[in-house]
């Protein structure tokens, strides 16, 4: 074995890390299970919680049902109890555990007894374990107890051992959630002892119990399975401990299950045993339910129990599929090569007689086909015509009438047509026009029109044109085979035809399921504002469900409704409750969901790549979704999820890059301080050091150029901080603009003065038109933005005079400043206005800080004119930048 072999092995395993992460924060939730009522599990509780209480730990008693039993009632003196909330239920007031009393004392431990117990009244969760689930996510060890009976995945096997059902049940996985197992044992006869010494139920509940469940072979099988779960959880978690801490297995072979079932009582009973099955072998396992892509989804009521077996199936802790194909056979080996999957269960009903002969099931044509791969078969009880004679039950008088309508409709007419033609004509093969009867009846009304059809096709083919006319008898044997063919292929015909008018109507109808929800993506795809794709989602929602919507996404610290169509709809207190709890959840909550059911709204999280993004409610009450329903809704969140999380990352994106371009200006800003501000100090501060350290002795000549340095470097630093001034000014919005008249050949000549003054050694030519009009202004700014470009242009103007034009053009004044530098690049031309854009290379000068000509297009546009650069300006070098103003209007 290679070292690198040897480090993998010593490494833990990742998925365990994983899982033992994901617990960090959570409370600790310890059951003690038990075979049976009356074993002593309230009683192990108490004396456990005395004991730690002694010890000094921070526990209190949630709930404790003492079932009137004095020794387990005496083990709750010294220890606090939490009051419970009254419920009023069927006319009496009943007392329940108070899960936000709870939730405000937080304690370290708490017990609440009664595991499988459903709520009463109105609470946040209809059954207890969720309760105790909440109390864990927040951090509170939890102890409960809980009979082995009301596991959901037993419930039929203790149904049959004890001949009783099971209405509390509990999903298989929060016991395997749960951080340790405690049995609690106590042999049958042991029990049935107590029983009868009244310490279990009061003398009449136990006579009646002792008759009934607690039987000794009852108890007995209920142990056995007790001990069962209770061996495989503590396997569960020393195999978790091996795998946390890479300690070296052998670990067994993965198994896999994939567990097939259809919208049929059976299917219940092979969930069930699938879950004990993937439980015994510690196995993944997948239900996968295939629905025939030329058929529609199916009836009301058989998709609502498939919709609850699969509910059943996630409850225990499997992974459920839709599929959609023709050949089962096919879907389901397809699958499970996919999945790696080593054993398949399926249900296995007895077929009658005669069908079996001519169709084989489908559990037999999966055992013909498969390789490698186990299969299970889950018998029961279950008749195999008992569904569909309730199915033609419910089907046949709702369209029998139309049915036979159409079909004696059509075989009369074909009839009255025959015999017109009779009387013109004989035929030999008049029974054609029945063909057609038959085959109109199955494309206008289904396949028992066409059955009808051909029967009556039969009987009036006979009486009318089968000799002896006008008798039911036939004559010739040859006419009695002709009419037993006609039939089966009347009957034959009929059935294709129905078959494909039936393919035809679930191809329309998937098609208009398709193309909404195409038109509703492209809707989508077109837009990047959340409000704008919360609209689209609530409107396409309401045309689909025909139900009230509402979207809400986060806001400050809550989530607060955004659309709701129709508009006039409103949450209440509890309806947002519920959709605050599948927003930190992310699970379903709300009517038909394990919390607060009592809300006429579902809500469910809009999920995305990056987590939760929002939620969307619905009104569910009284009329749950059908699967065609559910498969829309599911896609219209994907899709909207998606959506709201492209706006959001646009939006963030946009944010960044301001962020950014502000990271870039102010790293311009800083680069161009340490130079424009750290140079012209230096000079001041060398030629102050200089005079004060030669004085009187340093020649006159040199103290003069000492002293116009010190004056021409304050004077860029006069010119750089108002410029940051400036620009300062323009970022607030704070430039108020005068509009006085004013003198542009004035302006000019003062500001050319003032150039003259800063760059000595530039050359600066004026050329202002006569009887230049005013112009309406601010003569401050305009000598400022004209300055700033003469600035610009002695830094990359050369060695060459830089032009100053004034003229009038039209009704405009034009203002313009040429340098014959190298120029500016095409590419940069609409750059170079922007803040801190700096780019070339000036004349022995620095780049300066970008913000001359950001701050004189400012100034311009505040005046109510336009600026503009042009390169080249003359001989293809050169730029010329124009400023325009409107001209005051000659009086």
């Amino acid at each position: 074995m290679s070292d690198s072999d040897r480090d993998l092995k010593s490494r833990p395993d990742p998925d365990a890390l994983l899982a033992l992460a994901e617990r960090g924060g959570r409370g600790k939730l310890t059951v003690f299970l038990g075979a049976a009522p009356g074993v002593g599990k309230t009683y192990a509780m108490l004396m456990r919680a005395q004991r730690l209480k002694q010890e000094g730990a921070d526990i209190v008693i949630g709930l404790v049902e003492t079932h009137g039993r004095s020794e387990t009632a005496a083990l709750l003196e010294g220890l606090e109890v939490l009051p419970r909330r009254e419920v009023a239920h069927s006319g009496r007031t009943l007392r329940e555990f108070d899960l936000d009393a709870a939730l405000a004392r937080r304690p370290r431990i708490i017990v609440v007894d009664e595991l499988a117990h459903t709520n009463l009244g109105d609470g946040r969760h209809p059954k207890r374990y969720q309760d105790i689930e909440e109390l864990v996510d927040a951090g509170i060890d939890v102890w409960t107890a809980l009979n082995i009976q009301h596991l959901e995945s037993l419930s039929d096997i203790v149904t049959q051992i004890a001949g009783v059902p099971v209405r509390e049940r509990i999903p298989d996985t929060v016991l395997n959630r749960a951080d340790e197992v405690l049995l609690v044992d106590l042999p049958p006869a042991e029990l049935i002892e107590r029983l009868r010494e009244g310490k279990v139920y009061l003398p009449d509940n136990a006579r009646r119990a002792a008759d009934n469940f607690f039987r000794l072979g009852n108890l007995t099988a209920l142990r056995e399975l007790a001990l069962r779960r209770t061996a495989d959880r503590v396997d569960d978690q020393m195999v978790d401990y091996l795998k946390q801490n890479a300690i070296e297995g052998p670990w067994p072979a993965g198994e896999r299950l994939v567990v097939c079932i259809g919208p049929d009582p059976l299917s219940e009973r092979v969930v069930r045993t699938a879950s004990r099955l993937a439980s015994g072998l510690n196995a993944d396992w997948i239900v996968v339910s295939i629905e025939r892509a030329d058929r529609e989804a199916g009836d009301g009521e058989a998709m609502r129990q498939l919709d609850e077996t699969f509910r059943l199936a996630e409850q225990l802790g499997a992974e459920t599929r839709r599929i959609v194909g023709s050949d089962f056979v096919e879907e389901i080996l397809k699958l499970a090569r996919r999945e790696n999957a080593t054993q398949i269960v399926i249900g296995a009903r007895r077929h009658w007689f005669p069908l079996s002969l001519f169709r084989a099931s489908l559990p037999d044509a999966l055992a013909k086909r498969v390789s490698g791969v186990g299969i299970h078969l889950v018998t029961g009880k279950i008749e195999p015509a008992a569904k569909p004679r309730r199915r033609s039950k419910q089907l046949l008088p709702e369209g029998l009438g139309r049915a036979f309508g159409i079909a004696a409709g059509t075989v009369g007419l074909a009839t009255a047509l025959g015999v017109l033609i009779e009387q013109v004509i004989i035929l030999q093969n008049i029974s054609l026009l029945y063909l057609l009867a038959v085959l109109a009846s199955a494309v206008y009304a289904g396949y028992f029109a066409a059955l009808a059809a051909a029967l009556f096709s039969v009987v009036a083919y006979n009486f009318f044109f089968i000799e002896p006319v006008g008798t039911f008898t036939v004559a010739e044997p040859h006419e009695v085979f002709a009419l037993v063919v006609f039939l089966a292929a009347a009957a034959l015909a009929g059935g294709l035809a129905s078959r494909i008018r039936d393919q035809a109507k679930t191809a329309r109808g998937r098609a208009t399921a398709t193309q909404a929800l195409y038109d509703f993506s492209r809707k989508l795809s077109g837009t990047a504002n959340a409000e704008d794709v919360l609209w689209a989602a609530a409107t396409q929602m309401q045309a689909t469900l025909k139900r009230n919507a509402v979207l809400l996404l986060p806001e400050d610290v809550d989530i607060a409704v955004r659309v709701a169509w129709p508009p006039d709809t409103e949450l209440s207190v509890s309806d947002m409750m519920a959709a605050r709890w599948a927003f930190e959840k992310k699970e379903p909550a709300g009517n038909e969901t394990g919390t607060l059911p009592n809300s006429p709204f579902q809500f469910r999280p809009l999920m995305s790549p990056h987590g939760v993004v929002g939620v969307c409610g619905f009104l569910q009450e009284g009329s749950p979704l059908d699967i065609n329903e559910e498969r829309a809704l599911a896609a219209i969140l994907d899709q909207t999820a998606i959506a709201v999380d492209r706006a959001r990352l646009s939006r963030e994106s946009l944010d960044q890059a301001a962020q950014l371009e502000g990271e870039k200006f102010r790293a311009a800003l800083l680069s161009s301080l340490s130079h424009d501000l750290t140079t012209p100090l230096a000079a001041i501060s060398g030629a102050v050091a200089g005079l004060r350290q030669l004085g009187e002795g340093m020649p006159q000549a040199d103290r003069e150029d000492l002293l116009n340095s010190i004056d021409e470097e304050s004077g860029r630093l006069k010119h750089f901080v108002a410029n940051l001034l400036d620009m300062t000014r323009l970022e607030a919005g704070t430039i108020n603009a005068r509009r006085d008249r004013v003198d542009v050949a004035e302006v000019v000549h003062d500001t050319v003065e003032r150039a003259r003054k800063y760059f000595p050694g530039r050359d600066f030519e004026t050329s202002i038109a006569a009887e230049l009009p005013l112009m309406r202004g601010d003569s401050v700014l305009l000598e400022q933005a004209l300055f700033n470009l003469l600035d610009n242009a002695d830094r990359f103007g050369g060695g060459e005079p830089v032009s100053i034009y004034a003229r009038r053009e039209g009704d405009e004044v034009v203002l313009s400043v040429t340098d014959l530098g190298k120029g500016i690049a095409p590419a940069d031309l609409e750059q170079v206005f922007d803040k801190f854009f700096r780019k070339g290379k000036p004349d022995g000068r620095s780049l300066g800080t970008g913000l001359g000509l950001s701050i004189s297009k400012g100034f311009v546009e505040a005046m109510g004119g336009r600026i503009k650069a042009e390169s080249p300006a003359l001989r293809r070098r050169g730029t010329r930048i124009s400023m325009r103003f409107p001209a005051e209007p000659s009086t």
